[in-house]
């Protein structure tokens, strides 16, 4: 089978497409045939070595969608999805022809997404997921994503909408606005014309319950725009990791601010998560993903390269596999 592989950490030239032979599963393990995997920045990030709990040598890939060809009888023959924190960290993952999960994280994928849609959801979905269930969000709660543009930020837009709650997307240009417009979405161009809490107080008078700072970088604004009991879920930081907060205003708002990592959730704790937005996926609750960038897993090398570069698209690695 192909499998992208790295031996060393510190740069892309170390990760290697590989013929080697299926993995067989131990007790308790399910060997699944990869359709589509998904690429995230944090599967760069890990070839660089960003993370100092990477075991090698390794195989890469957070995310899945595929069939299982062996594991319990009542699973084989299923097309499945998936992600964990494990997945191409500590055990090897999904940018492979096969790769094995615990039995126990399988999760039957929904009819109504593609393999790629699929594999296109599992990190921004359960951060987004994860996210909005710790902060509290449900029917009524004026919600604010900022970064909604995003794989993570659109996540949490239309989970958040079938959640009941109020939401407001927050973007960087007007055509992203324009285009979220169109779908529904009251919005917010974030620019210098006009500051942030301003924008927020157009729409929520006395602020917004939830701020999700999809890309790190607004902390101390959506701070600002909280209404009393507010909070700030973060998903990112800046490159030192610290940032200038106005206390004294989170202080007298009696606000929170939480911290979002998809990374704490292996793939076993993953699959309750994959299996609730499945189900929404699947009864329209929410719609399907914006189309992922597809393409040949023979090429997967040189988009490890472009996302280190700066490509912002979500883009999956497709197998050659039938759509089931």
């Amino acid at each position: 089978m192909r499998v992208l592989q790295f031996e060393s950490t510190g740069t892309l030239a170390a990760l290697n497409m590989l013929d080697r032979l299926e993995p067989v599963p131990g007790v308790g393990e399910s060997l699944i045939r990869v359709h589509a995997a998904g690429l995230n920045p944090s599967d760069v990030k890990n070839v660089l070595g960003r993370f100092p709990y990477t075991t090698l040598p390794r195989t890469p890939g957070r995310d899945f969608a595929g069939t299982v060809v062996a594991g319990p009888d009542a699973w084989v023959g299923r097309s499945v999805w998936g992600t964990g924190r494990e997945l191409g960290f500590t055990r090897d993952g999904s940018h492979a022809d096969y790769m094995t999960v615990p039995s126990a994280a399988l999760v039957e994928k929904p009819a109504c997404l593609s393999f790629a849609e699929a594999a296109a959801c599992g990190v921004p979905y359960v951060t987004a997921w994860d996210g909005l269930q710790r902060a509290g969000v449900g029917k009524g709660t004026r919600v604010v994503v900022i970064g909604a543009a995003g794989a993570v930020g659109s996540a949490a837009v239309a989970l958040a909408t079938s959640m009941g709650a109020e939401v407001v997307a927050a973007v960087r240009r007007s055509e992203q606005a324009d285009q979220l417009g169109r779908q529904g979405y009251r919005t917010i161009v974030m620019n210098n014309e006009s500051p942030f809490e301003h924008s927020v107080r157009a729409l929520f008078a006395d602020g917004a319950d939830v701020i999700f700072d999809t890309t790190g970088f607004w902390l101390a604004g959506a701070i600002t725009a909280l209404a009393p009991y507010g909070r700030v879920a973060i998903i990112a930081a800046p490159a030192d990791g610290h940032e200038r907060v106005p206390v004294l205003d989170l202080y007298r708002k009696a606000g929170a601010i939480i911290g979002v990592n998809s990374l704490l959730h292996d793939a076993i704790g993953a699959s309750a998560m994959i299996a609730q937005i499945g189900a929404a996926f699947q009864s329209g609750r929410i719609p399907p993903p914006a189309a992922p960038v597809e393409t040949a897993f023979d090429e997967a090398i040189a988009h490890y390269k472009s996302v280190n570069e700066g490509f912002a698209g979500k883009i999956v690695f497709t197998m050659g596999a039938k759509e089931a």
